[in-house]
């Protein structure tokens, strides 16, 4: 499964008129990976859509855990289009059951002001961090078999966390992450894979960081852990066949919940993106 490449993700099946159909990957995990679905829902919205417009933000809801196994189907209704914005919302459905809702909104690419207020953390370059996936082959023995199995999946994506191995050491720390992130091959031109792929990425270690603080490592068998909404805001054309940055923080966890928050830049320390996500942290009995 070596040869397992990003873009065919999000190469959707047409079953009819604004109804898709995408195939899964099976990461290893206890249900269906949250970002497969974040980047094939915005990917059949774009299906939608005149070219000339652009995603700038998706709001989400995650309904029902999905399972890996089966493709999802992605019912596409076309809400509103403007002279400059376009709005769209997505319903994911497996067996029946809707698993997920998205609202993505579009927008003719304009001028107008612009600011930036958030610096790029100094972080060591991604040359300098170990790739999570030579760090996972290096610690074979200490994950769990299904994720074994499904490593060839998570090729695709090129990440990088820095200081990788608190994730596996049950510690009280900061809640903040920093990670490097690209596609491993070559994505197209086209603006809407590339986000469609950012999209995916933007959920692998969000919601964890929230548990750094609490001492509690992502693998405890204890820990039932699962996205309950991700947001994101597209602020400038991004190409993830280059390196990004992935600034994340968690402000509060509570009523068995954590938010996430963060920020993406690429390396010429420009703030391509933000996201926020919340989600379900909970002990259980093993």
């Amino acid at each position: 499964m070596s040869d397992v490449k990003l873009s065919s993700l999000f190469e959707l099946e047409t079953v009819e008129q604004n109804l898709y159909r995408g195939e899964s990957w099976d990461l290893g995990f206890r249900a269906l990976f949250g970002g497969q679905v974040l980047g094939q829902a915005l990917a059949a919205a774009y299906e939608t859509v005149d070219k000339d417009r652009v995603a700038h933000s998706f709001h989400t809801y995650f309904l029902l855990p999905g399972d890996a196994k089966k493709p999802v189907v992605y019912d596409v209704e076309v809400v509103r289009d403007g002279r400059s914005f376009s709005a769209r919302r997505v319903k994911a459905i497996q067996d029946g059951k809707s698993i997920f809702y998205m609202t993505a909104s579009f927008q003719v690419p304009q001028d107008g002001m612009h600011h930036q207020a958030p610096e790029m953390p100094d972080v060591p370059p991604p040359e300098a961090v170990q790739s999570d996936i030579e760090f996972y082959e290096a610690n074979f023995n200490k994950i769990a078999r299904p994720m074994r199995e499904a490593l060839s999946y998570h090729r695709p994506v090129d990440i990088r966390t820095i200081d990788a191995a608190n994730s596996y050491q049950a510690a009280k720390r900061p809640p903040t992450r920093y990670i490097w992130m690209r596609a491993r091959d070559t994505l197209s031109g086209a603006l809407s894979i590339h986000q469609a792929a950012l999209a995916y990425a933007s959920d692998y270690h969000f919601l964890s960081t929230s548990l750094q603080p609490h001492g509690i490592a992502v693998t405890d068998k204890s820990l039932r852990i699962a996205t309950i909404d991700h947001a994101m805001w597209f602020h400038r054309p991004v190409n993830f066949n280059e390196w990004l940055l992935y600034a994340m923080e968690s402000p509060f966890s509570g009523g068995s919940r954590g938010i996430v928050r963060g920020q993406i830049f690429n390396q010429a320390g420009e703030l391509v993106a933000s996201t926020t996500q919340e989600g379900l942290m909970r002990n259980v009995d093993v």
